[in-house]
């Protein structure tokens, strides 16, 4: 039988974010360039066979799945319908699915939950996450510390727990930070695949995206590199572990 890769689906527009957060995936999955391929939405959004893959990986990016209409970029309109239709494939058949930031906010979207800006957004930088009793015992996080660090930074958040979903991380600012539905589809609010070398070319590409005051970016890049953020990654290698096919 031959080799099942994981689908990256990306929505970053700008190059360099989108290839360094690929080289990221890659780092923090152990993956190699064939074992995870990747999709860049805002390029278009071809029909996908769910068994051509071993799981699913959704990204962040600057669109916000609670933006009007008449708000959204571009490309997200066009992306965000056949995505919606994606996740609601994937849903159904429990299909292996790791979606973090704005791939936790459109599953939460999909699943009827609600998305919002009026509370839990957080600022760029690390924050501490901490694992409910439901995550203690999950298969992706079980073993792992109770609270370890990780990066995040985000306008929009999940305001409730989404339906039929189950609570596997929070944060003080952020409640909703990891959910699993059924036995295999899981989401995060932080970037399991950033260290601080990414964040720091991910700042500086965002420095002007309304995420932080532009002229805080060389303290947010030297906050950055003094933290120690390895947990999240190990997460991510457990997802491919557990579905590699």
């Amino acid at each position: 039988m031959s080799f099942r890769p994981f689908l990256l689906l990306q929505l970053r527009p700008e190059d360099i974010a989108a290839d360094d957060e690929y080289q990221a995936f890659l780092r923090s999955t152990g993956l190699d360039t064939e074992q995870l391929v990747r999709l860049r939405m805002d390029q278009g959004f071809p029909d996908i066979n769910l068994d051509d893959y071993s799981g699913i990986i959704v990204g962040g990016g600057p669109s916000n799945v609670s933006s009007a209409d008449d708000k959204k970029y571009d490309y997200q309109k066009m992306f965000e319908p056949k995505l919606k239709g994606l996740l609601q494939r994937i849903i159904d058949r429990d299909f292996p699915y790791f979606g973090e930031c704005y791939g936790l906010g459109i599953l939460a979207s999909v699943l009827g939950g609600h998305v919002g800006v009026e509370k839990y957004h957080e600022d760029v930088g690390a924050v501490t996450v901490r694992l409910s009793d439901e995550g203690e015992q999950d298969a992706l996080t079980n073993g792992l510390p109770d609270e370890f660090r990780a990066f995040a930074g985000h306008k929009e958040a999940c305001q409730e727990v989404p339906p039929n979903a189950a609570l596997l991380a929070s944060t003080d600012t952020c409640p909703v930070h990891m959910i699993r539905i059924g036995q295999n589809v899981y989401a995060t609010q932080f970037h399991p695949e950033l260290d601080s070398y990414g964040l720091e070319v991910r700042i500086n590409v965002y420095r002007h995206a309304g995420y932080f005051p532009p002229e805080d970016a060389d303290k947010l890049i030297a906050m950055g590199h003094k933290e120690i953020v390895t947990v999240p990654a190990e997460i991510l290698r457990r997802f491919v572990e557990r579905y590699q096919r």
